[in-house]
């Protein structure tokens, strides 16, 4: 027990931090009111609701966007639910955000324990990595998933380093276990991010087995690593193959759109390459590793509440500074910068000179690596190459989040650098780390000093692009200048102000070195002291971004649900299946919120990952559609028999039923209903074949959606071939059963038709008619179509996908080994310990 006290001791410490953090929010039930989080509990209602009714699960929804699978809306499998209870234990069953500082500081306080680190510099470890600004910045997001994920990584890796170490059965349980749960957790982006640094911390082991003429072990240990790989994975295989199978569906996968002129230079699959590098991290704004305001700090917050700033402010514009954000970088908008701690960026660069061996050289290239595609569009020749070259690159958009990889590989190398100096006290002493050392003074020291007394010295200017066009619209030109000029100064002094804290934080933290290398102060104290400073520089930070204020009481997560007079209108509507579309907020807001989902049937919707073909459609046909129809409602005063239906065939086909438009000086909500839907389903005249994905949506500009058809040719074989419908008034077909995943229609017509259903084309629904399986062709670039035989018929539609099944007996058959490797490694421990016995 002695032996694991200062382990026990560093995560008591790590759970005491964690409640401080968030006192008194944590132990007054306060929550944060977050929007990814609140636009999850809005689209997965309907889920939610189906699973309390039937105790089975849907993996469809109708809610978002006219529907779409549920893969990636908190995905749950069977198979996972040991995984979960894992989970639980390893959490301790702390309580919301309490929980996610406290995982964030022992993943990195276990993998510094692989690598033979003592019990308190591994601790000081887990601190400056959990309380990296960034991953405060995550959390009032909501990206849960995110936080979570990156948890998991660092001890992932410490199964990597034990392997590496000849602890290949521990190594191999450990990494396959923080696979599984970072997988589970659901943030495939991080989890490909760091199997680049996976892969530089192997290049490094090879190189050191190489030296050592130690190869065979490192390909026994390369070995069991690839298995725990594969077994991390097929634990998750259910949720791994579903969510891959739709990503060829949405956006990131190819669109079968044809572009031209500088659209076509965008990625031949995956996101736009525009998109991939919207959110770039600027050039200059790596600085933010070293001084957090570098850039301003976040768009959240205007120049008015910067006091530092309004010091220096002109009493004239104070109106203009109250609406200019703080933030003047590259980027469209941020919560605030990525900051590891300032004398956390002093060791690092310190231990490029002191600490010795490959895995140094790993950690700095991987650093390097990660911010050199962080700058994305500002640095597009390595950008365009991962974009073109690298599978699964161009998947994922927001590019200056790899600086995780960054904020991993600074505070380990500094922890590596402080292990060399407290273990060899001479160590800054000797001739040859004197140049190290004082190159290590220039570069973090130096650079604030410099930022603090000339910030114009590595930037051209304070004032971006878009404020400077702003200003000169709304600004007469005998104010333009003199207002540049003080908004100029006052940037400089947010900057300069940071600039002088990053400066006497390395001062004081080099004290603590000086101190300890004259012998003055204890190892022990000089540790505290540095882990103090630490502490207290990045907490003060990180409360910029995440606060006591922020929290409110947990009855706000529901009111942001409250049934509006509006929805109350609509809901009496007992109509089985119908759409609604939000006007409130229009253009923004339709397609960034999902309270209306919360409620409805939503044709709009807030997701990241939408259906490629129905975001098409968006930005095609029902963007275009929503302005017409906005102004023709508006003018006919709500009088929907006085407007032209021919304006919003798309939305009508959608079957969206009720419109919900602003009314009164209050913008309050008012159902329209649109007596031009044309309902669940119907029988067309006409089916129209066209060659390729242009023609299709193109042809939508042209038809009338009830008399013809649009379908692509190689759904020709799925309709037949017909291309003369069947339609008069004795063809009917209704809806007489609805669930988010199950469709029941009765039909009836005295000739062979085509129906087309107004609900979205997804692989893998399936349909019968009369319990004869029948095949569903893609209409009208988003919806079903059936061919139906004349008669009286039962049209069955459901989604079930068998591949579940498949994917689970694999994970299930993954797990059995997991739980082989934990039986046999605690028989091995307990032989052991008899043996000494």
């Amino acid at each position: 027990m002695k032996k694991f006290l200062p382990d026990l001791i560093a995560i008591l410490a790590f759970i005491i931090l964690s409640f401080a953090y968030f006192f008194p929010a944590d132990i007054e039930g306060r929550i944060l009111f977050q929007h990814d989080t609140a636009a999850g509990v809005g689209a997965g209602q309907e889920s939610k609701e189906y699973l309390e009714r039937t105790g089975e699960r849907t993996r469809w929804t109708n809610s978002i966007f006219g529907g779409m699978p549920t893969y990636q809306m908190s995905p749950s499998y069977d198979s996972t639910t040991s995984l979960k209870g894992v989970e639980k234990v390893y959490r301790l069953f702390l309580p919301d955000y309490v929980v996610l500082t406290f995982i964030m500081m022992l993943g990195f306080y276990i993998l510094l324990r692989a690598f033979g680190i003592s019990a308190w510099l591994a601790g000081l470890g887990g601190v400056i990595w959990a309380f990296s600004s960034y991953f405060f910045i995550l959390i009032p997001a909501g990206h849960i998933w995110k936080f979570v994920t990156l948890a998991y990584i660092p001890p992932t890796i410490a199964g990597v380093v034990l392997a590496y170490r000849k602890k290949y059965l521990l190594g191999g349980i450990i990494t396959a276990l923080f696979i599984a749960l970072q997988i589970q957790s659901n943030h495939i982006q991080m989890s490909y991010y760091f199997m680049f640094v996976i892969l530089f911390f192997v290049g490094a082991y090879f190189e050191d087995a190489y030296k050592k003429k130690e190869l065979p072990h490192f390909f026994k240990a390369s070995a069991i690593l690839a298995l725990a790989a594969v077994v991390g994975v097929c634990i998750n295989i259910s949720n791994l193959y579903h969510t891959y199978e739709y990503s060829k569906e949405t956006m990131r996968g190819k669109s079968e759109l044809k572009q031209e002129g500088a659209a076509a230079s965008q990625a031949s699959s995956g996101l736009d390459r525009d998109y991939i590098t919207n959110w770039s991290y600027g050039i200059g704004e790596t600085l933010t590793l070293l001084v957090p305001n570098v850039k301003g700090g976040g768009s959240g917050a205007t120049m008015s509440q910067s006091e530092v700033a309004m010091a220096k402010a002109n009493p004239m514009y104070s109106g203009i500074y109250s609406q200019l954000p703080q933030y003047f970088g590259e980027q469209p908008w941020t919560a605030g910068p990525v900051y590891v701690g300032a004398f956390v960026m002093f060791l690092f660069v310190l231990g490029c000179f002191i600490v010795k061996g490959p895995l140094k050289w790993a950690l700095l290239g991987a650093t390097i690596f990660s911010i050199l595609l962080s700058w994305g569009k500002n640095f597009m020749g390595l950008t365009d190459f991962f974009i073109d070259y690298v599978p699964m690159y161009n998947k994922f958009r927001a590019v200056s989040s790899i600086l995780v990889i960054a904020e991993f590989t600074i505070p380990l190398l500094a922890i590596f650098a402080l292990k060399e100096i407290l273990s060899k006290p001479d160590t800054l002493k000797l001739k040859e780390n004197r140049g190290g050392v004082i190159a290590t003074l220039v570069l973090t020291a130096g650079v604030a000093l410099i930022l603090a007394v000339a910030p114009g010295t590595f930037f051209s200017g304070f004032i971006t692009t878009q404020e400077m066009a702003a200003l000169k619209q709304g600004l007469p030109a005998e104010h333009l200048a003199p207002l540049v000029a003080n908004l100029t100064e006052m940037r400089e002094a947010i900057i300069a102000s940071d600039a002088w804290r990053s400066f006497f934080i390395i001062v004081i933290g080099c004290l603590f070195l000086f101190l300890y290398q004259q012998r003055k102060l204890k190892a022990s104290f000089t540790l505290a002291g540095i882990a103090l400073l630490c502490l207290i520089d990045m907490w003060s930070i990180n409360k910029r971004y995440l606060n006591d204020e922020q929290f409110v009481p947990k009855s706000k997560q529901t009111e942001a649900f409250v049934k509006t007079q509006a929805d109350e209108m609509i809901l009496q509507d007992t109509t089985l299946n119908y759409r609604v579309l939000n006007f409130i907020g229009f253009p923004g807001n339709t397609f960034n919120e999902n309270n209306t989902a919360y409620w409805h049937k939503s044709v709009g919707g807030y997701h990241a990952a939408k259906l490629r073909r129905y975001q098409e459609m968006i930005d095609h046909h029902i963007m275009p559609e929503m302005q017409e129809t906005y102004q023709a409602v508006a003018t006919a005063g709500g009088q929907m028999d006085s407007v032209d239906a021919s304006k919003f065939r798309v939305l009508n086909m959608l079957n969206t039923k009720y419109f919900i438009f602003p009314a009164g000086e209050q913008g309050q909500a008012v159902p329209v209903v649109n007596p031009y839907a044309y309902g669940n389903a119907w029988f067309v005249d006409k089916v129209q074949y066209v060659n390729n994905a242009n023609e299709e949506i193109d042809a939508l500009n042209d038809i009338l959606p009830t008399e013809t058809a649009v379908v692509d040719v190689k759904f020709k074989e799925q309709l037949k071939g017909v291309t003369e419908g069947y339609k008069d008034s004795l063809s009917t077909i209704q809806l007489t059963s609805y669930e988010p995943n199950r469709l029941v229609y009765k039909a009836s017509t005295p000739k062979d038709g085509v129906v087309v259903f107004s609900e979205i084309y997804y692989p893998g629904w399936q349909a019968t008619i009369d319990g004869q399986p029948i095949d569903i062709a893609r209409a009208d670039y988003i919806l079903r179509a059936i061919n139906v035989p004349a008669g009286e018929h039962t049209i069955e539609m459901w989604f079930d996908p068998q591949s579940i099944q498949v994917t689970e007996s694999i994970a299930y058959a993954a797990l059995t080994l997991l739980l082989i490797g934990v039986i046999i490694f605690a028989l091995m421990q307990r032989s052991k310990i008899a043996k000494k016995s």
